[in-house]
Formats: C-alpha cells, structure tokens, sequence
C-alpha cells in the first residue's frame, strides 16, 4: 500500500565503488548489446557512458586485473622474509662496524696525541 519513495535525501552522499568483476560483467554486456540495448543498460545500473569508457581503458591498460587481486603485500615466501631480515641485519652491522673502525681510529689518534705530549713534557722537562 505504502508504495511511496522515502523524500529524505541522505545527510551525505557515498560514491558508488564497483569492483573489478562486476566492471568486466558490466563491459562485457555493454559491447554485447545493440545501440538501443546499451543505453537500457546503462539506466538499469545507473551509469554513465563515460564510466564505460574509463573501464574500458583500464581494461586495456590491465588494471581490472590488477583491481581484482587482493590488496596489501602479497604473501612473502619464508625464504624471501628471511633473507630480507638477514640483508637489514647485514646492513645493521655494517653501521655498526663503520662506527667502532671510526672510534678506534680517533682513539688511535688521541693515544698518539698523549704520547707526544707526555715525550714532550720529559723533554722540555729535562732541558730546564
């Protein structure tokens, strides 16, 4: 009885997002279709020819495949995470390495810096 449409607009409007198979469904249909069948089409998904076009270059370029995979890093195989965890060790403890060869060679330096100033001193100490 109540066959009246709801007047309220939402408070804010959510962009439609369409997933990859239902973009190649949708594709497939619309290039099946007659000039007459892609407009009904079109008015029963609520599209625009334009968003044809768009997911028909994105076909082209390979993206809907690429939208179809599962988003975030793709699984690592145990081999690959432990070498990656080894290289950023490796590079960890050449930092490290690095560093201590600087100190050593500073202390090297200071050691022979006290060394001639303590000969120094006994020299100068033994000519007054």
């Amino acid at each position: 009885m109540n066959d009246v449409p709801d007047p309220e607009v939402p408070e804010k409007a959510r962009r439609r997002t369409y997933t990859a198979k239902y973009k190649a469904d949708v594709l497939a249909e619309y290039e099946a279709c007659d000039r007459a069948g892609k407009g009904a089409l079109l008015r029963r998904e609520g599209l625009y020819s334009s968003l044809i076009s768009s997911w028909r270059d994105q076909r082209e370029a390979g993206a809907l495949q690429a939208l179809g995979k599962s988003s975030g890093p793709a699984p690592a195989d145990p081999a690959v995470r432990e070498s990656e965890r080894l290289r950023k060790e490796n590079q960890r403890l050449a930092a490290e390495l690095e560093k201590a060869k600087a100190v050593i060679e500073v202390q090297g330096k200071l050691s022979a810096l006290l060394e001639q100033f303590s000969t120094g001193s006994s020299t100068n100490d033994e000519k007054r």
